[in-house]
């Protein structure tokens, strides 16, 4: 969410106007993340954020866009992409509705404008923000199964292939030893027909801590929203729950996963959508593999980045502690449920 692409208080004034949602009022540029410009944009219709794709073309971006329309008709909090305006066009003696599309340009690029989701981040969560997180993740996978469209994670084993190789250079003998082995092991781990039945479907891959907004304090808060849906492909459910487990889970100095959260996500999650007992064996390999992803697009961005105005590359070595706890520590077994 850096902002790479300069959009001036008129330019996108004119360009809320022609989606129908009214003056604009305020524009902020957002910071904190790395790979689309966004600025939060207000106007007398609502709190909208403007998205300025950097990275994906206007090819893969109906994916994610309608994967977001189909999750928030389905009861899914997540941001529901506008659509531009519908008119009555002539086109010989008829007349035609034209408009409605929620892929739009801006600047050139591709560019979207979504609701601006209620609420805030828990930076610091708890059992029961956990256990919310399990229930609505759960959700949104089953919501997603009759979903038409088809994309890859594109972040996925194939680019841990092709990537891993570029960030070599920058890291010590112990440091290439370690990501090697590691990427040899979710090779072996994906050519097993276990691993290739595992249940699919569009996830996030990205659903950290800062992309859940929650309502209310203590035991009475309220999830009331996933969003930054832009890393997100079809792959395994499991996957996307691992990716989850490393962030939520885990103690944020140390990588040390916390059992207690670990359960809450886990159970919350099962008690939706039952994990099977092939799911379970290959958890703790997907934590791995969770790890193993966060922390090869970190140094990726780290040591390559691209220019931005305001640009805060996370620190890699926290995924590289994150995967040395998840080797040396497997997910003890009555943190899954039986």
């Amino acid at each position: 969410m850096a902002v790479f692409t300069e959009v001036s208080f008129e330019e996108a004034a004119d360009f809320l106007s022609e989606l129908g949602l009214g003056p604009l009022r305020a524009l902020q540029g957002c910071a904190g993340g790395i790979e689309n410009t966004n600025y939060f944009a207000d106007t007398d219709q609502g709190q909208w954020v403007l998205t300025v794709f950097e990275r994906l073309s206007f090819e893969q971006l109906p994916f994610y866009l309608h994967l977001m329309k189909h999750l928030a008709q389905r009861g899914i909090p997540v941001p529901d992409p506008q659509a531009s305006t519908l008119t009555t066009v002539r086109q010989g003696k008829s007349e035609v509705l034209t408009g409605g599309q929620i892929l739009h340009r801006l600047k050139d690029k591709p560019a979207a404008v979504v609701n601006r989701l209620r609420g805030s981040s828990e930076l610091s969560p708890q059992a029961h923000h956990c256990a919310a997180l399990g229930d609505v993740l759960a959700r949104m996978h089953l919501a997603g199964r009759d979903f038409e469209m088809h994309q890859p994670n594109l972040r996925g084993l194939a680019w841990w292939n092709e990537t891993v190789p570029v960030v070599l250079p920058y890291l010590s003998a112990a440091q290439k030893s370690l990501i090697l082995g590691e990427l040899a092991y979710q090779n072996h781990v994906a050519s097993q027909a276990a691993y290739r039945s595992l249940p699919r479907g569009p996830i996030h891959a990205d659903l950290f801590r800062d992309n859940v907004m929650f309502e209310g304090k203590g035991g009475s808060a309220v999830l009331c929203g996933l969003f930054d849906f832009y890393f997100a492909g079809c792959d395994a459910w499991l996957f996307d729950l691992a990716v989850c487990m490393n962030d939520w889970c885990i103690d944020l100095a140390t990588g040390v996963k916390e059992a207690q959260r670990v359960k809450a996500l886990v159970s919350a999650y099962h008690a939706v959508r039952p994990l099977s007992a092939q799911e379970r064996s290959l958890l703790p390999a997907m934590q791995r593999a969770a790890a193993l992803r966060f922390w090869t697009s970190r140094l990726w961005d780290y040591h390559l980045p691209r220019q931005a105005s305001m640009l805060k590359p996370h620190d890699p070595t926290h995924f590289e502690r994150v995967l040395k706890h998840c080797i040396d520590h497997p997910l003890p077994l009555d943190c899954v449920p039986a």
